[in-house]
């Protein structure tokens, strides 16, 4: 067999993730010929079909699979090996971290404080939807995410994911809102509420508490960003069931005043990294703090 041509793997490593010749020369800046030719190439020189026609796109054969799973595991060493070479190259450590779009600012500030202002350490912090975290994950573009649920995992997702915190939930609201009252059921019969959007992991032992009461509350805003329930909250908008740590500053200010801890209710936080031969060691730091 004729030594592999890592060049035509890429190529055809591409198209196999998008399934369609076109987009992916497109994307390459490639003619859709040229492209063709490459993972033509790549078939030759392994002898078997990787490809076969499927209505306007392009399926992989068995033999395809099993070759679109080896250029996984290929390529995703290489992006290790450049990461890990990256982080031993300068005085500073780096740790690029990912956090929900939604998370709570001050959780993700307490969690990383340890490594925060240290002169040795640049702390990289993005944030967006869980999917393109997890994907930058896999590609090594990040060492760490941030969410508040472990994400499903099966046996080809080599994902690591740890609690590393569960904050309790409460009930808050401005001294004018709550105005002295202290009964959970008066409060919640008579003022409007800021809640997490239905698809928050929260959101469902809220609504089962609510329902064990008999309350049917009247709903002021249904939000799926922690900062933007504790704004509305500060505002007076209605009365916020979030975790503390969202809060705690107007509740030491006396901005916010807590009416009520839920206790069998909890917002947790899960740190999600990869299996890696050479894990960042700044994770371990954190862990350990």
């Amino acid at each position: 067999m004729a030594e592999l041509n890592y060049k035509h793997l890429r190529y055809f490593w591409a198209v196999a993730h998008d399934g369609n010749l076109t987009r992916t020369a497109e994307r390459l800046n490639l003619s859709q010929s040229a492209l063709s030719t490459q993972i033509r190439k790549l078939e030759e020189s392994l002898g078997t079909r990787l490809f076969e026609k499927q209505g306007r796109g392009l399926a992989l054969t068995e033999a395809g699979r099993i070759a679109r799973d080896h250029a996984d595991a290929i390529f995703s060493a290489g992006a290790e090996l450049a990461a890990t070479l990256a982080q031993s190259a300068g005085a500073r450590r780096v740790l690029r971290v990912g956090a929900l779009s939604t998370l709570s600012r001050n959780f993700q500030l307490s969690f990383l404080r340890p490594l925060i202002g240290r002169a040795d350490v640049e702390v990289v912090l993005r944030s967006g939807p869980q999917p393109d975290l997890l994907a930058q994950l896999e590609a090594h573009r990040l060492d760490l995410v941030l969410l508040n649920a472990a994400p499903p995992r099966d046996a080809a997702t080599p994902w690591i994911a740890r609690q590393i915190d569960a904050q309790p939930v409460s009930l808050v609201g401005t001294p004018a809102r709550l105005a002295g009252r202290s009964d959970l059921t008066e409060i919640l019969s008579a003022e409007p509420v800021v809640l997490p959007t239905i698809e928050s992991p929260l959101r469902g032992g809220i609504d089962a508490l609510l329902g064990r009461l008999g309350i049917a509350p009247r709903i002021a805003a249904e939000v799926d960003d922690m900062a933007m329930i504790r704004l509305l909250a500060r505002e007076g908008a209605g009365l916020a069931v979030v975790p503390a740590i969202v809060v705690a500053d107007e509740l030491a200010a006396g901005t916010l005043v807590e009416a009520h801890r839920f206790d069998d209710l909890a917002e947790t936080f899960t740190a999600v990294t990869l299996e890696r031969r050479y894990p960042n060691p700044l994770i371990a730091e954190l862990f350990a703090g």
